[in-house]
């Protein structure tokens, strides 16, 4: 007897679909499984046997063969399960329903429970675009299927709910559709909490304004990790087409809970230093992503930039230009997206005190300049942001003077990025980091004075071409902020000055 089962697999970011394929024959009893299947895939026969048995179903003594098709395309996981138990029971005549129009993915358990998986909504999606009309997946991956509008997901228990809904004895009602909440930013640390430092407050809005990468330096205690984890308090809330974007690679990394099925948040990621190449930029036999990805549409804060494996952050140079990732493995390549706002923060040299007003560095200078080198200047480079954090004076920590919320903060920050939605719209840039050499000129417009500046400050501080870019787009956001569509001198002495920290720290190294 044959039977066929709609299917859908996952490599990497990119969905696929599989046509599972049954045999029953005659012969030796003995069940195979073909098509490229891995090691978790083959163990299947035994969940499945045991499934069967679990809902009082003897498993048939003939020769089964199940294929999984394309036979070219490597299938891996558990997600296949629910389908092959599905291509049995119809190859053994156990139910006569029409499987046309329904995919079926999902893990089974030996006693016939049905778990959650990872990725449900790349491959949901990838259903509704080849015309699908029903997807069957665990219940506990309902809620993240339903985000999906103009389909119909079912959320199944156990292998028994299955058979029960295909012989017509108790019929499996389609899941509502979910629609996300608005993002809420009460639960997130707010500006109001950081005394002082105006200066540094002042250049992260920049940063949220434009999606801009932002290096914050100072010595310990001065507050760089605090301002930066305020950072997601001041961004925009996530477009519905960029909370998809996120969760497809939260949901294959298996980071979504029933309660939050879907991304409303900007992520914010702040591995250790400790990090490998592999974790930060993603890897593996079958390559997942790594916290430059989690992070796409959201911030990635590396604390204690010096820390990090120097080599571990050079693999940060290529992504940052390109955002994207593409890891190449013998199986396939995949590439992840990631556009992100890299935020650094460090210290000065090992004690933490070069350059500081009132105390003195202990370090030897060989130590000063071998802790600085561990960035090297085409990473600096990236950083559209140079950020001093001077120590907070004790006048400011003692003031009883209410700092500004993030609230007031985010509204500028709002209307920087709508003026930018307006001018990008139909070009594919969602902000000013984003915009592409070719339309640099258009999008950044001068005038004479702001011109005349500029080229002075090229002649004179040597900056490379990446750096003269990225001074006209943070020039770009500062006018934007000041609902100016021409660019000014201030515009551009503001920006310049956000990239003077190298001078005084690395030049004399």
């Amino acid at each position: 007897m044959f039977a066929k089962v709609s299917s859908l697999g996952l490599f990497g970011l990119n969905a696929f679909h599989v046509d599972v394929e049954i045999d029953i024959s005659r012969g030796n009893p003995q069940f195979d499984i073909v098509g490229l299947p891995d090691t978790v895939v083959r163990e299947s026969r035994e969940r499945i046997r045991s499934a069967l048995r679990s809902c009082d179903i003897g498993f048939p003594v003939a020769t089964v063969m199940i294929n999984l098709a394309p036979a070219d395309t490597k299938k891996s996981g558990s997600v296949h399960d629910m389908a092959i138990f599905m291509a049995v029971l119809k190859g053994m005549r156990m139910i006569s329903a029409d499987l046309d129009g329904c995919s079926f993915i999902g893990e089974l358990s030996l006693n016939g429970d049905i778990r959650r998986i990872n990725g449900v909504l790349p491959m949901v999606m990838l259903a509704r675009e080849l015309g699908i009309k029903s997807v069957f997946v665990p219940s506990a991956n309902s809620s993240e299927a339903s985000v999906i509008d103009g389909i119909d997901i079912y959320g199944v228990d156990n292998a028994e709910q299955l058979i029960k809904h295909f012989r017509n004895e108790e019929l499996l009602k389609p899941c509502t559709h979910f629609a996300p909440p608005e993002t809420a930013y009460n639960e997130i640390l707010d500006f109001s909490d950081v005394r002082g430092q105006q200066s540094a407050k002042k250049a992260l809005e920049i940063a949220a304004a434009g999606g801009h990468n932002a290096l914050l330096i100072g010595s310990p205690g001065s507050g760089k990790s605090m301002l930066a984890k305020r950072i997601p308090s001041i961004l925009p809330p996530l477009t519905f087409d960029e909370s998809l974007e996120t969760t497809k690679i939260h949901s294959i990394s298996g980071l979504l809970t029933e309660e939050n099925p879907i991304v409303t948040k900007r992520p914010f990621r702040s591995p250790h230093h400790t990090i490998s190449s592999a974790g930060l930029a993603g890897g593996g036999t079958i390559p997942h992503p790594g916290e430059v990805s989690l992070a796409h549409n959201g911030v990635l804060f590396l604390d204690e930039l010096a820390e990090f494996d120097k080599k571990t952050l050079e693999i940060l140079r290529q992504p940052l230009e390109d955002r994207k990732v593409t890891i190449a493995r013998a199986s396939g390549t995949v590439t992840y997206p990631c556009t992100i706002m890299l935020i650094g923060a460090m210290n000065p040299c090992p004690c933490g005190y070069y350059g500081h007003p009132k105390r003195k560095c202990i370090c030897p200078k060989p130590k000063v300049t071998g802790y600085l080198s561990k960035i090297s200047g085409p990473l600096l480079d990236r950083f559209d942001l140079h950020i001093e954090v001077a120590p907070v004076e004790f006048e400011d920590l003692s003031s009883t003077k209410k700092e500004e919320s993030s609230a007031e903060i985010r509204k500028r920050v709002s209307a920087a990025r709508k003026i930018q939605e307006e001018r990008f719209k139909g070009t594919g840039i969602t902000c000013n980091a984003l915009i592409t050499p070719d339309k640099l000129q258009e999008m950044c417009p001068m005038d004479d004075a702001a011109e005349t500046l500029l080229k002075g400050v090229f002649d004179r501080l040597g900056l490379s071409a990446r750096a003269y870019d990225r001074i006209m787009k943070v020039a770009r956001t500062i006018a934007d902020i000041d609902n100016s569509e021409i660019i000014r001198k201030q515009h551009i002495a503001a920006a310049a000055q956000f990239r003077s920290l190298d001078r005084k720290y690395w030049s004399n190294n």
